[in-house]
């Protein structure tokens, strides 16, 4: 994980407040307790995720640092090890991703990855709600929220 955005950051995790080699989105699928409770169906996103990194790992088998997360992932998660037994292999593209936030409940975002042409290894995924949806508005409400734990009087965006 390179970076995100703040709302990201609201409704999934904030990876940039993890340190450097634990900002990873394998490792938060199947090593972190918040994950299980996050994702409504967080078995088909620990299926699909393990099977993202068998591609990846098909495309890089020499990689040590893949290798070090594999090895790391077949260790402290039995879930990882049978999900990589399925050999599955899925590449990112679009789909949809269910959500069980501690603040909003329930908020479901469609997702496209877009991976650059000239860099494969790089993808940025964009997330959206259906316009005028309860997952929208529970979004912009998440945004508005502050680390003091209440939402701002002012719109997103306003200054003093």
């Amino acid at each position: 994980m390179l970076a995100h955005n703040e709302l990201a950051g609201r409704l999934i995790t904030d990876f940039q407040a993890l340190p450097t080699a634990e900002r990873n989105q394998a490792r938060f699928v199947f090593l972190d307790p918040h994950a299980r409770e996050l994702y409504r169906d967080w078995s088909r996103v620990a299926a699909d995720t393990a099977a993202m990194l068998r591609l990846d790992a098909g495309r890089h088998p020499d990689d040590p640092a893949l290798s070090s997360l594999f090895g790391e992932l077949s260790i402290r998660s039995k879930d990882f090890s049978r999900f990589w037994a399925d050999a599955k292999v899925h590449r990112r593209a679009t789909g949809t991703r269910a959500y069980h936030h501690p603040l909003m409940g329930e908020v479901t975002v469609t997702c496209q990855a877009l991976s650059p042409v000239d860099d494969p290894d790089q993808t940025l995924f964009v997330y959206g709600t259906e316009h005028g949806s309860q997952s929208e508005t529970s979004l912009r409400l998440l945004a508005q929220w502050t680390d003091t734990g209440g939402v701002t009087t002012q719109a997103p965006g306003a200054h003093d």
